[in-house]
């Protein structure tokens, strides 16, 4: 009998030991649907065009984790925009030169680690996006025949079909408190969004240059989580 209680007395001491150093500090994980709105500034970085960037304007949904006991944030991001961008041109009979507006829309997926600067209420994003695009499109149809500054046969509908399919990187600052947050993001385009011109076979003249560009995108968005 004696044994028997200082078994279970060992037992009982060995389980406690155990349930106090296994047991961890629980966390409140939060996770977090939003909404996202804003305007765009885009712009083509190229040496094949001279090019201005010009406004838009993005959408989209946010998947927030918020992890409180580490230094970092994460979402996924789902955006859609309509952006635009400039290219000069000029008419073959005057030479008279003129920026040439074209429009873009694209798809971006992303995932974002927020680094936390000001505890929740101001982090440092960054992370890498997946993006679809579509094609350049002229928005004024008048404006097909011009030609493209820098080459003598090369015209403004000739440089549309540009790659649909882009990584790029995002980095930016978000500022805000409870649900509502503003953002201010950089989007750098690491592959060539020219790349399938050069597939093609157009008339370019004596200018034998590969094509070669990289978007660039300022994106200011508010965001709503709920």
């Amino acid at each position: 009998m004696k044994k028997t209680k200082h078994f279970l007395l060992v037992a009982i001491c060995m389980a406690f030991v155990t349930i106090c150093q296994a047991q961890h500090r629980r966390y409140a994980i939060k996770n977090g649907i939003g909404i996202q709105g804003g305007i765009t500034q885009f712009d083509i970085i190229t040496d094949n065009f001279k090019t201005k960037s010009n406004t838009g304007y993005i959408g989209g949904l946010t998947a927030s984790v918020d992890i409180p006991h580490k230094w970092y944030n994460v979402s996924y991001n789902i955006q859609l925009s309509e952006n635009n961008v400039d290219i000069l041109g000029e008419t073959p009979a005057t030479a008279r030169q003129e920026y040439i507006e074209y429009k873009m829309f694209t798809a971006q997926i992303s995932f974002l680690l927020h680094a936390k600067l000001i505890g929740n209420n101001v982090t440092l994003d960054v992370g890498p996006m997946l993006q679809y695009n579509s094609d350049l499109e002229l928005k004024e149809d008048s404006k097909e025949g011009f030609l493209v500054t820098n080459y003598d046969n090369l015209f403004t509908e000739d440089i549309t079909e540009i790659s649909n399919f882009n990584v790029n990187g995002a980095v930016g600052l978000s500022a805000g408190f409870g649900a509502f947050r503003l953002r201010a993001q950089y989007v750098y385009g690491f592959t060539n969004i020219l790349g399938n011109l050069n597939d093609q076979d157009l008339n370019v003249g004596t200018n034998d240059d590969k094509f070669k560009g990289n978007q660039s995108l300022i994106a200011f968005t508010a965001i709503v989580t709920f």
